[in-house]
């Protein structure tokens, strides 16, 4: 040790301290607290880029709940039910799985009416983007895959739940460490919002966007919401308007559709572009 920092060398396990590594080399400097905003800077700009580099301009986001079903599960749980509790929740199951076949409708409709494979100048528009995890998410990913379209994931590192799904294009399955940059990409090259039923995420995105066009800190975009018996359901809309919370106005930024092509319908008649394949 001595003989190395007689000869101009710091300590270390090749005579060189870590402090003589490059910035972009060093892990343990990145992810220092004083770093974050660097951080955040190059989520935003892996997404920029790789979204970029494919030529996507404008993406159909689709939200719901991870828990929703596909019927490949429901099968399984079906064929292993066993007790009285086992089959209910099944007959459950069952139902909530119709969310699923619509949304996997849904992303092949919009995939294939919207854009998604008709580049124009390079640009593709309309690209079906999720938040790449199962249920809902995988659904729409799988609807493009089926015509095999391009399509999003934007991922998010979380302790449960939240895993890529095998369909979104391998290419653009991105992962974010932080949800104001995952949701900042989400929203920026939104065209439309196909909602599907869901849990805190889904009424989180739903209320952002929402709060977004109604201050008009966004442009306003179409929004469907799936479900109209879950949505009235869960929201009382017109409670909102009773108490002077929001405006009748403001209940018009969305309509409700049940079925994908009414969903798509609805976006279309409120200004979503279709484009046939090129």
């Amino acid at each position: 040790m001595v003989d190395n920092v007689e000869n101009g060398a710091a300590p270390g396990g090749n005579g060189l301290s870590k402090s003589y590594m490059l910035a972009v080399e060093d892990t343990d400097f990145l992810l220092r607290d004083e770093m974050r905003a660097f951080r955040f800077g190059l989520e935003f700009a892996k997404a920029e880029l790789t979204l970029r580099d494919w030529g996507i301009r404008s993406t159909i986001i689709v939200f719901g709940s991870a828990r929703i079903p596909s019927p490949e599960q429901v099968e399984t749980a079906a064929a292993a039910a066993r007790t009285p509790d086992e089959q209910k929740h099944v007959a459950w199951m069952r139902g909530q799985s119709r969310y699923y076949d619509e949304a996997r409708e849904f992303g092949r409709i919009a995939s294939e009416r919207g854009g998604a494979f008709a580049p124009r100048n390079r640009w593709r528009d309309n690209v079906i983007a999720t938040g790449g995890g199962p249920g809902i998410m995988e659904a729409a990913n799988r609807g493009a895959a089926d015509v095999r379209a391009p399509s999003i994931g934007f991922n998010i590192t979380l302790p449960h739940e939240q895993r890529p799904n095998p369909y979104s294009t391998p290419e653009l399955t991105l992962r974010f460490h932080y949800f104001a940059m995952r949701k900042m990409h989400l929203a920026m090259r939104a065209n439309a919002l196909a909602i599907f039923p869901g849990g805190y995420g889904t009424l989180d995105e739903l209320f952002e966007v929402l709060t977004l066009q109604q201050t008009g800190k966004a442009p306003r975009i179409p929004i469907v919401l799936f479900g109209k018996s879950y949505w009235q359901r869960i929201i009382n809309f017109d409670a909102l308007v009773e108490e002077g919370a929001i405006s009748p106005e403001d209940i018009k930024l969305f309509e409700y559709a049940d079925t994908a092509e009414e969903g798509w319908e609805s976006l279309v008649r409120r200004g979503v572009t279709t484009m046939p394949p090129g």
